[in-house]
């Protein structure tokens, strides 16, 4: 049976150094800061806020929630978002997603200043990203790094295969990977021959939403797995993209759902935070 990849558990290991490098830069004046952005009442929002607010708490980071109704007009919120720009307390900022129809979720990044970035989103992060000199590296993909990095696999030479292109997931990480120097395939719901694609793996990185779409017999023996899905199976029950019970059976090691990647994103949102942080002060990244 495979190892568990356990997030709780790396996710709480990070935080302890973050919440010592916070202290560090707080006796010397500087306290890292985030400001979240809610726009609207959808339910898993506000959970997903709440938990960032907790985080922070924990770990001694300033944060401000801006809440606002699903009818604020987007010349508003831009205002809200460049305030936050140049307000010095702020070292990162967030704008929770998905945001209301009538407001252009593209034009609202791109209003967020690449340095306080810390989802990194921006066209600006993003393209230092695809060159291989990051500033702010999203969050998930990030955490799914750290995760492999505590497997003690090295990336290079190795096959990684991520099923899911979207530009949160499944395309940082291809050129995460890419950095390590590993072979990496990105796949899709449509792609030909996918169960072939994916036992062809050394690594799989499932993020295509779609509940257990990756068989537990597409796995190759040995093979490393970080789900990324989290799909709601019924009113109670939470799957991932992979059949787990059955790709246990073949995988080496491979991450749960729930407390897999989820708690890695927030860590690594507190990292970022930290790290802009670390930038104001002077300190090299």
């Amino acid at each position: 049976m495979a190892e568990l990849i356990d997030g709780k558990a790396i996710a709480a290991e990070l935080r302890g150094q973050i919440t010592t490098d916070v202290e560090e830069l707080i006796s010397v004046g500087v306290t890292p800061g985030l400001a979240v952005v809610l726009v609207g009442e959808d339910p898993a929002s506000r959970v997903y806020v709440s938990m960032k607010e907790k985080a922070c708490a924990a770990a001694g980071i300033y944060s401000v929630e801006h809440k606002l109704p699903a009818e604020t007009d987007q010349s508003q919120l831009l205002e809200l978002i460049d305030s936050l720009n140049n307000d010095e307390k702020i070292d990162g900022i967030l704008v929770q997603l998905p945001l209301p129809e009538h407001i252009d979720e593209a034009q609202v990044l791109e209003t967020i200043s690449p340095a306080k970035d810390v989802d990194g989103f921006h066209p600006y992060n993003v393209g230092r990203l695809m060159t291989g000199h990051p500033v702010f590296q999203p969050c998930t993909p990030y955490g799914i790094m750290k995760m492999l990095e505590h497997t003690g696999v090295e990336l290079k030479g190795k096959e990684v295969v991520i099923v899911g292109r979207s530009n949160i997931v499944g395309k940082p990480v291809a050129l995460m990977c890419l950095a390590e120097h590993a072979t990496v395939t990105i796949c899709h719901s449509r792609t030909v021959d996918l169960p072939q694609k994916v036992a062809a793996a050394d690594i799989v990185i499932a993020a295509v939403g779609r509940p257990e779409m990756i068989k537990g017999d597409w796995i190759k023996k040995g093979a490393i797995v970080i789900d990324v899905g989290v799909n709601r199976v019924g009113e109670k029950k939470l799957v991932g993209d992979v059949d787990f019970a059955a790709a246990s059976v073949n995988a080496a090691a491979i991450t749960p759902v729930p407390g897999g990647v989820g708690p890695m994103t927030i860590t690594m949102l507190l990292y970022n935070t930290l790290l802009g942080a670390k930038r104001r002060a002077g300190e090299s990244s």
